[in-house]
């Protein structure tokens, strides 16, 4: 079956920029999309459609597309101009196969025939918009106006109703109308899909905070003489938030345990996972469990929640004893901590006897080291995002050396608590010339002075 031919429609010479109408057998016409000049009407040359693609040298100015099935030729659009003196560019199609040929990205708007019979309809059927329906979805993001009969109105309402930006009636057209029509549908269209990203970016809001109140949550220390202090920063790359999350209790026994991890990649599938690797460590950690069991139970419960095997979660715990003195160190392919003692030099803690992150190898084991904290210290926990930011225009990357100096320097400089940690951020963002690609967790624990 021979493919239909798109028509296109007249327009006089002064609509298309032209002194004069170029001539029906003018050679010199160039093709229009990817037919031949002879595809179109006699009258449609080099003014049928401004000599390009787009419609016009610069690209600039509205394009309608009128699908309508008209053998007598009664259906008239006049000479049209939009709102800067420019003329709208016409296309016509005699079907919806022919339309969605034509519908490319420099289509503005679409003038539907309601009369139009759409593909696979049979005579008779009662859905009179039945092809202003495969208009709405062939071209979801495109103005659409129904052209209706003289007299019914119910049926461009209806129309309105459906997805139709507008109405008109067939044998009411002007070019003062049509115009009008045009740009306002243009114009309410991109209205719409304004008001549909604010909708969907108050959702993506709202899911984040859900989010943000599971990976994050208020730690529960009552009772004991540790300072907490915590920030998060969200990479520039996405709109919700990553797999960093991290927790804090304190347990019938007086001990304080905490831990902050990474599950690897980023959006809600990822966050979801780390929100249920800390409610599951919270619950494991009230029941008693501690180190390698503890890991071992959070890895399971990994290897059954995560969306594919590749997935997996780095891991820092730190149980610390009633007295304040001591604590036990579990590292699952994490960032060992830093520890900030009173009269040292604040330097990361042991990180030698550490295991695999959670999800790599089934059989893993974490042991759990011994150290010893003293009298007053401070004790910062953080995830990758904090040292692989870069530092200046090169490749370099701060690194756990270039963190634990920065660290230093603003400790000599009095920072502690919430001031510290907004230190550290700021200046690890300045050194990367602007927001880090991950997210970051950071949180202290500060054994106050006056404690036992």
């Amino acid at each position: 079956m021979p493919v239909p031919i798109p028509r296109q429609r007249a327009i006089p010479a002064a609509e298309g920029g032209q002194a004069h109408a170029a001539p029906p057998h003018d050679t010199t016409a160039p093709a229009h999309e990817g037919n031949s000049t002879t595809g179109y009407n006699s009258t449609t040359s080099a003014t049928g459609y401004n000599n390009s693609s787009n419609g016009s040298s610069n690209g600039s100015g509205l394009s309608l597309l009128v699908i309508e099935d008209d053998p007598a030729g009664s259906l008239s659009v006049p000479e049209l101009l939009d709102s800067a003196g420019k003329p709208i560019r016409i296309r016509t199609a005699r079907n919806l196969t022919e339309a969605e040929r034509l519908l490319t990205d420099d289509v503005h708007c679409i003038l539907l025939d309601l009369a139009l019979p759409a593909p696979g309809t049979a005579e008779g059927d009662e859905d009179e918009l039945v092809a202003l329906k495969h208009v709405l979805r062939l071209a979801p993001r495109h103005a659409v106006l129904a052209l209706t009969a003289n007299d019914d109105s119910e049926q461009g309402a209806e129309a309105v109703r459906v997805g139709a930006q507008d109405y008109l009636f067939r044998d009411e057209l002007d070019a003062r109308l049509l115009s009008r029509a045009i740009r306002y549908a243009v114009e309410r269209k991109r209205a719409d899909a304004a008001q549909r990203q604010l909708t969907e970016s108050r959702l993506r809001a709202q899911e984040n905070a859900r989010l943000e109140r599971g990976l994050l949550p208020t730690p529960l220390l009552e009772g004991s003489p540790l300072r907490f202090a915590a920030r998060y920063r969200p990479g520039r790359s996405r709109a919700l938030l990553g797999g960093d999350f991290y927790d804090t209790v304190r347990t019938p026994d007086g001990s304080v345990h905490v831990m902050i991890g990474d599950v690897c990649g980023h959006g809600p599938d990822e966050a979801a996972l780390g929100v249920e690797l800390r409610i599951a460590w919270r619950a494991l950690t009230f029941a008693g469990l501690c180190g390698d069991e503890l890991l071992s139970t959070l890895q399971k419960v990994l290897e059954h929640e995560r969306a594919d095997d590749e997935i997996f979660a780095t891991l820092c715990t730190v149980d610390i004893a009633p007295d304040g003195r001591r604590a036990g160190l579990c590292l699952a392919g994490h960032p060992s901590p830093l520890i900030a003692r009173e009269g040292r030099l604040a330097e990361l803690l042991p990180y030698e006897d550490g295991g695999p992150a959670l999800g790599l190898l089934p059989r893993a084991r974490w042991p759990r080291r011994q150290v010893e904290l003293g009298g007053k210290w401070s004790l910062m926990l953080y995830t990758d995002g904090l040292i692989e930011g870069r530092v200046g225009q090169g490749t370099q990357r701060l690194g756990q050396e270039g963190m634990v100096d920065m660290v230093r320097r603003q400790i000599a400089a009095g920072l502690q608590g919430d001031e510290l940690l907004e230190a550290a951020m700021n200046e690890v963002r300045d050194l990367n010339g602007g927001d880090l690609t991950d997210d970051v967790a950071v949180l202290l624990l500060d054994r106050a002075p006056g404690s036992r």
